[in-house]
């Protein structure tokens, strides 16, 4: 009895640290798991960080504004669908303090940059006529029925030139005529007067003795005089 009893104890002592060896194994295994799922993490955070740095600056702000616009074409298309206007619709979610704030902020924007270069003028020029521009849809489609594919003209178009009505012509010189008034009113170089007294040494200086003569000329008037004369004290 003493010897089965011996060899039970032995077998349970010995399955006891099989077990614990397992459960090791079985810890530094879930833990070489965890070793490489964080690795594989930093990795990609790394990468991510990467493309980031490599981004425009404003790259965020334009993400925001491609996703409003998204948001706001697919609401467009929800209320075209119902029947239902889109203006009227988004400004019924604007409260009466955002409308206000907007419209504040609207009155303080600056319409006219100034001038910037001669292309970003013509083509203001150019939104400005174009804007005051009604076309007769009636005529157009008129014209459109009636000469098919000679409304488009191409290189090897032949045939009678399309004539302008008299309305179109009338539009066009008071257009012209109001761009020329416009431009008398511009500021232009002033001609040069050989009888001025010459009391400057270049065109900068003639500029500052100028705005000196409209400030305080009616102070100097006496001083200038008497060195004229040379009675000055």
């Amino acid at each position: 009895m003493d010897t089965a009893s011996c060899s039970s104890a032995s077998s349970s002592k010995t399955m006891s640290v099989g077990e614990k060896k397992a459960d090791r194994m079985k810890r530094l295994r879930d833990l070489h798991l965890k070793r490489n799922e964080a690795r594989k993490l930093n990795h990609q955070e790394v990468v991510e960080e990467d493309k980031r740095k490599k981004l425009p600056s404003n790259w965020e702000a334009k993400r925001k504004r491609l996703e409003w616009e998204e948001k706001e074409e697919e609401r467009r298309k929800a209320c075209e669908e119902a029947g239902e206007e889109y203006d009227r619709v988004k400004l019924m979610d604007v409260g009466a303090d955002e409308a206000e704030k907007w419209e504040r902020k609207k009155k303080k924007k600056n319409p006219d940059p100034g001038f910037s270069g001669y292309e970003a003028a013509s083509y203001r020029q150019y939104q400005g006529l174009t804007k005051q521009m009604k076309p007769d849809m009636k005529e157009y489609n008129a014209k459109k029925d009636k000469m098919g594919e000679d409304f488009y003209p191409t290189v090897n178009t032949f045939g009678s030139k399309p004539k302008d009505t008299q309305e179109g012509i009338d539009r066009m010189v008071q257009d012209l005529e109001k761009q020329i008034d416009k431009r008398s009113k511009y500021s232009r170089r002033r001609a040069h007067d050989d009888d001025d007294d010459i009391d400057y040494i270049n065109e900068r200086n003639a500029k500052f003795n100028k705005k000196l003569e409209r400030f305080y000329g009616k102070y100097t008037t006496e001083i200038k005089q008497n060195l004229e004369r040379g009675t000055a004290v």
